[in-house]
């Protein structure tokens, strides 16, 4: 199977400024719609499912990552020449900074909820990706595929003081893992809004879509005044 041929469930909704929702590992599009309903019809929100996710394809073993699945995120951004926000949660947050890294010129804003920018140290990388493999074998997910959550390098954290386009950073209360990336974040990207979203947890954006929308509605005007 080539690895670009990878069949992609996408959904592409209303009309406006476009943001391209990335869900987080083991989840699928369908965890954007809370958020995207209530967005509504003004804004072009277009979400997906990565490979091996939702009704996107699984591929085999070995087709799961990082290059493969920002091949993706790459394919999914319309092609029209208009700059786009970047939302993402967990992994599709860490995806989209390197997708910012990557193509800049692509991007207008980021939205980055309860994500991480990976690690610097080879022991704290090491301690995550077998945390995932564990994990991985306790879910009905395709062989293979926890590879897309692994890191390998340290390439994003890295490289974050590159990344100028403005951002919003949400995260959960209770999400103490990732509340610690939001003061990383405030420090190297160009953070114009911290939310931290009360008594919710990881997935504040399915559990929590009202907040979560109205904190992206209000970063996308703020984008779009130039403010």
């Amino acid at each position: 199977m080539d690895a670009d041929s990878v069949f992609l469930d996408i959904q592409d909704f209303g009309k406006g400024p476009i943001v391209v929702f990335t869900h987080g590992w083991a989840h699928n599009r369908n965890a954007w719609d809370g958020v995207i309903d209530r967005l509504g019809k003004e804004i072009r929100s277009i979400s997906w499912s990565l490979r091996g996710h939702g009704d996107s394809e699984a591929p085999p073993p070995g087709q799961y990552t990082r290059d493969h699945t920002m091949s993706d995120l790459a394919r999914v951004i319309p092609d029209t020449g208009q700059k786009v926000v970047l939302a993402g949660h967990s992994l599709g947050g860490y995806l989209s900074l390197a997708h910012c890294l990557k193509h800049p010129e692509q991007v207008k804003g980021l939205v980055l909820i309860a994500a991480g920018p990976g690690f610097r140290k080879e022991e704290t990388r090491e301690q995550w990706n077998t945390s995932v493999t564990e994990g991985a074998k306790k879910m009905d997910i395709p062989e293979g595929s926890e590879a897309a959550a692994l890191h390998t390098d340290s390439w994003v954290i890295d490289s974050l003081g590159e990344i100028t386009v403005p951002t919003l950073v949400i995260v959960g209360e209770r999400d103490k893992r990732f509340a610690a990336s939001m003061a990383v974040f405030e420090k190297y990207l160009n953070v114009t809004s911290s939310i931290v979203v009360p008594d919710a947890g990881h997935s504040v954006h399915s559990k929590n879509p009202e907040p979560v929308a109205e904190a992206i509605r209000n970063f996308l005007s703020e984008i779009e005044h130039g403010q």
